[in-house]
């Protein structure tokens, strides 16, 4: 599929807003913005592994598209939700554990980039990775 193969993060529009968002503290943001993030995506019909590697952790998603998960943020913030393909675009809704609120997240390829959309409180940002 599309997304196959593993992306390495290119630049941010309007990260460190959507960290502060989230409440992220300062020192967190700073550091959550140059954190080297690749992602190496395997998609077997609806069935995903995700390798998530940072400068912070590395962790493996294994995730069927329409099926709850839970999922932990680099910061420890903790999440349940799902990915759903909707068209192109992978769609996800995670609600947060400790306040209840949703972030909203949609991957898509754009030309040659893998284009990952947050939005929180009506805040989003968007992060650019290139194929390695």
């Amino acid at each position: 599929m599309a997304f196959d193969g593993t992306w390495k993060v290119d630049r941010n529009e309007n990260y460190e807003k959507f960290m502060e968002a989230m409440g992220i503290g300062m020192m967190k943001r700073k550091l959550g913005a140059h954190d080297n993030l690749k992602i190496t995506i395997q998609q077997n019909g609806d069935k995903f592994n995700v390798k998530e590697a940072s400068n912070f952790r590395t962790i493996d998603i294994e995730f069927t598209l329409g099926a709850s998960f839970d999922y932990s943020l680099a910061d420890g913030t903790e999440l349940t939700g799902a990915w759903t393909l909707e068209g192109n675009k992978l769609v996800a809704t995670f609600t947060r554990k400790d306040n209840g609120k949703v972030l909203k997240a949609t991957r898509e390829i754009v030309g040659d980039e893998l284009v990952q959309t947050y939005l929180y409180e009506g805040v989003e940002s968007k992060r650019f990775f290139k194929r390695c």
